[in-house]
């Protein structure tokens, strides 16, 4: 894990000495949640290459960052992000397609998980973001998910019906810690929820904690490897026994 941990920060460094020698944008692949929360904690370090996170929306879990700016750099450059669509050439004869199923197959291909990053899925059909590299390859290419024949086509941007949905959501805790909100949303003992903050399975706003006693400010997302991410809107009050309401809104 050390050593991932050290390739991943020489990476980022190369990328934003590059980026300030030759004066042109540099791009990482797509972070998983590990990656991204490496790059927070260079952040500022790295903050002369004017680096930014995104991953082709605002909803996207993995991202790519990208070093450089229009006054460093002089022009302006999009992020190499390609958005694909997928939906069974026949829908009357599509098995149940779930997000492993898409992500297996374009993996099947030969490509690289780095090359893919959030995967959108609902009736069937799926939105994937990829690098812009290896769209047209997977579109000559993927012809079937699972059983399934499939059609890919390039979009400029997400269909609103495959959005992800978050559902509003209130819970009951005795405090505003991460591990008590984490055990009752998902159904989990405090020792269990302690134990994947312990495990770095847990993140806000794509960076890695370390203590089950950290508390969740309003407007952050929290990531739960395994178990889902929700966004943290804030307290609704207390209880006479001193109880905490909390709002949150759950990705589907």
């Amino acid at each position: 894990m050390e050593d991932e941990r050290q390739f991943i920060r020489k990476r980022f460094a190369e990328l934003a000495d590059q980026c300030l020698t030759e004066r042109r944008y540099r791009y990482s692949d797509f972070l998983s949640l590990y990656g991204l929360s490496i790059f927070h904690e260079m952040e500022q370090e790295l903050s002369f290459a004017e680096p930014e996170v995104f991953g082709g929306c605002d909803a996207c879990e993995r991202c790519m960052v990208r070093f450089g700016s229009k006054d460093l750099c002089g022009y302006s450059q999009e992020y190499p992000i390609s958005i694909l669509e997928i939906r069974p050439a026949m829908a009357k004869y599509a098995s149940k397609l779930s997000h492993r199923d898409f992500l297996g197959s374009v993996i099947g291909l030969g490509l690289e998980r780095e090359k893919i990053g959030d995967i959108f899925v609902k009736d069937n059909e799926a939105c994937i973001f990829v690098h812009e590299g290896v769209a047209e390859y997977i579109i000559r290419n993927l012809e079937y998910v699972g059983r399934t024949n499939v059609r890919v086509s390039e979009i400029s941007s997400v269909p609103e019906g495959l959005m992800p949905i978050l559902s509003e959501k209130s819970i009951l805790v005795s405090s505003n810690r991460v591990d008590a909100i984490v055990a009752k949303l998902y159904g989990l003992s405090r020792g269990e929820a302690a134990g994947l903050v312990k495990n770095g399975c847990v993140f806000f706003d794509g960076r890695m904690i370390s203590k089950s006693t950290a508390a969740i400010m309003p407007g952050q997302v929290v990531s739960v490897r395994g178990h889902g991410r929700f966004v943290f809107d804030g307290e609704d009050g207390r209880t006479k026994k001193e109880k905490i309401h909390l709002s949150l809104r759950v990705y589907q």
